[in-house]
């Protein structure tokens, strides 16, 4: 066994040995962190920026205002519900008293609300920006006046006197109905607005406690179905509702064809002309895009077939109303939903979009990066070696300037020494042995030797 001496002393001499090839290692490693730092930096921008232009995901759940338990405003809001638990969205369902109130919960920021169901004509929007968007019109509401009366009924101005229910408080059907009674001359003296609406007027218009129900519905509403079957109830045939339709823009005449209802029951028994308003999806300015289009989505599965006043694929449409129509609403109308959401669940589309906004930029990115950090790489290494060569080349153009030869010499030796400190990956090594060569070269000139003899080495690349 070799004694505790001797070891030590290989030991240190094999550490000396391979201490050239530990210090190039600790320089690649150096380098290469520098490089990787770099462009850690740069893709880390370019995400950043990329980021800035990637909205917030969609919330999974919204509310909706819609009217009372009985109308057909809650039933269509109960069916986009059940459409969209399928595509994980929970859309929580607030009854009203109608589209005033409605309306009302929209206009204010911290209300909760995000959509609602209106009816057209019960505002005139005039701000700039206002808090809410259209998404579409739905389908067409028309004004029912259901009577009692020996006589049939052709002009409102014929139920002046009579008690009325209007609709509650709150509501757009009492708000149209006052319009309507206005324009036609039917408010006078003796004239009842009940505070009735929904199934509790119908009720009350059949037991005979009322002489008229007036509603805003559509035409499948349970509330309208029981009237238009109830005995001793008859459907006003609006004399005038061509001329209304003409003189307020937010009305459509329309015609409920004789047995349109029920075939075989013969209901109604004639054709019946009234006039309708259109039925809005309103939702706030803030309500999410992606949301937007997918809430679309469940209203066309409900609406787009044909209905009683309306023709297939007639609704939901972009349609003019009270507010401005969203210009996502626009988009969707224009080009249907997102590609990616005609094939794949909502909530995977929506999280490929928005991956796709992140990636694109950092591809654009990363593909040029990795060609600039080999090349950053191998520049910052061959950068210590040019430098040398540098030094060489000013000796050489300074060299007939000075006359001592001991100094030139001692000047060179100076350049060699350092050539030999400097420290790079082995891989590299190849250039310091030619940069070696050509400074053995220029001092074999100097001396004026012929003994030095320099193997052919390969050229060093240009700077």
């Amino acid at each position: 066994m070799p004694d505790q001496p001797s070891l030590l002393k290989r030991c240190l001499q094999l550490l000396r040995r391979h201490r050239g090839d530990i210090e190039s290692s600790d320089v690649s490693v150096r380098e290469l962190a520098f490089v990787l730092i770099v462009g850690i930096i740069v893709v880390g921008t370019a995400f950043a920026i990329a980021y800035r232009f990637v909205g917030p995901a969609p919330p999974n759940h919204f509310v909706i205002s819609t009217g009372n338990e009985s109308g057909a405003y809650h039933l269509f809001a109960q069916r986009y519900k059940e459409i969209l638990a399928h595509e994980k969205i929970e859309v929580e369902l607030r009854t009203s008293s109608g589209s005033v109130e409605n309306l009302k919960r929209l206009s204010y920021p911290d209300g909760g609300y995000d959509v609602a169901l209106i009816q057209s004509g019960i505002t005139t929007v005039n701000e700039e920006n206002p808090p809410s968007r259209s998404l579409g019109a739905l389908y067409y509401e028309p004004l029912w006046v259901f009577y009692r009366a020996p006589v049939e009924f052709t002009r409102l101005t014929q139920l002046a006197g009579k008690r009325i229910a209007a609709g509650q408080e709150g509501s757009g059907t009492r708000l149209l109905a006052i319009n309507m009674l206005k324009a036609t001359g039917a408010d006078k003296p003796g004239l009842k607005l009940l505070p009735l609406g929904g199934m509790e007027a119908a009720e009350a218009l059949v037991n005979g406690d009322i002489d008229t129900a007036i509603f805003v519905a559509a035409p499948d509403s349970p509330i309208v179905q029981h009237l238009l079957k109830a005995p001793g109830v008859r459907l006003m045939n609006m004399a005038h509702a061509d001329a209304l339709a003409q003189r307020y823009g937010y009305l459509s005449a329309v015609t409920l064809l004789r047995g349109a209802v029920d075939l075989a029951a013969d209901i109604p028994p004639a054709n019946v002309k009234m006039v309708a308003v259109t039925a809005h999806l309103i939702a706030r300015d803030d309500f999410h895009p992606a949301l937007v289009s997918v809430l679309l989505q469940a209203a066309a599965k409900v609406h787009n077939g044909a209905g009683i006043f309306h023709k297939a694929g007639e609704f939901p449409a972009a349609r003019a109303g009270d507010f401005p129509v969203s210009e996502d609403a626009v988009r969707y109308y224009k080009s249907g939903p997102p590609i990616l959401q005609r094939y794949m669940p909502f909530w995977v589309a929506n999280l490929i979009e928005r991956l796709l906004v992140l990636l694109v930029p950092l591809i654009a990115v990363l593909i040029p990066m990795m060609r600039i950090m080999p090349a950053l790489y191998d520049w910052r290494i061959k950068r210590r070696i040019f430098r040398w060569y540098r030094e060489l080349k000013e000796f050489e153009v300074s060299a007939n300037d000075i006359r001592d030869p001991a100094a030139l010499l001692a000047r060179l030796d100076a350049i060699e020494k350092g050539v030999s400190q400097t420290k790079v990956p082995l891989t590299y090594w190849d250039y310091v042995y030619t940069l070696r060569g050509h400074i053995d070269l220029v001092r074999a000139r100097l001396t004026g030797s012929t003994r030095t003899t320099i193997m052919p080495l390969p050229t060093p690349p240009a700077r």
